[in-house]
């Protein structure tokens, strides 16, 4: 590796001060990069859980709602749907994990609230209704850990680039400029103590 740095006492003292720096900055990248894999595996293992959980609730929701179809026809159970209004209160809110900004849902889990009336509901029909509300509720909570998830992920791939570059470029370089110098003033050391030999043999 060429070294392309005057060897002097003032470049020795810059080099090692870099070389100190970037050996800092490597330590503080790596343990930044494992807590936040250590974030994103949490996170997949709770995305992995609540997509079973979704997938099971959905299921029992289908249940109930193949009874009710049944027990009060197709028809009726699609005009009650049409009548429940759009539900989208909800915020959308930064939060910073390790200085990365992950995107959050707000909202307030509320008590069912029918908009049909009661002589048009049944049991069945109630539970069904409450079983997609726990579900949509679930699915703001994997929509805000799948989101989490990529962000981190991107997090983590450009630490680890710069992670490399230090690893492999920077440290290398300055350790490199480091020997360099030493070697050189060395050198000279050993030139101007052989010199002042010769120059004290002749004078003697």
């Amino acid at each position: 590796m060429a070294v392309l740095i005057a060897p002097t006492k003032s470049n020795l003292i810059k080099a090692k001060s870099s070389l100190e720096l970037s050996n800092k900055g490597f330590e503080l990248l790596d343990k930044k990069r494992n807590v936040l894999i250590k974030e994103m595996m949490n996170l997949v293992e709770r995305a992995k859980t609540i997509q079973d959980s979704i997938y099971t609730t959905i299921q029992e929701a289908y249940e109930y709602l193949q009874q009710v179809n049944v027990s009060m026809g197709i028809q009726n159970v699609e005009n009650l749907a049409k009548s429940i209004p759009k539900d989208e209160e909800f915020e959308i809110l930064l939060k910073s994990v390790m200085g990365v900004d992950i995107p959050t849902i707000k909202y307030d889990k509320k008590e069912i609230n029918p908009s049909y009336g009661f002589h048009n509901s049944t049991l069945v029909l109630d539970a069904a209704a409450e079983k997609f509300r726990t579900v949509r509720y679930m699915m703001y909570e994997l929509a805000e850990i799948d989101n989490c998830i990529f962000k981190l992920a991107k997090e983590i791939q450009k630490t680890q680039k710069r992670t490399n570059a230090l690893q492999h470029i920077q440290i290398p370089k300055y350790k490199e400029q480091v020997k360099y110098i030493q070697e050189a003033l060395e050198e000279k050391e050993r030139e101007d103590f052989f010199r002042l030999k010769r120059v004290k043999g002749k004078n003697s």
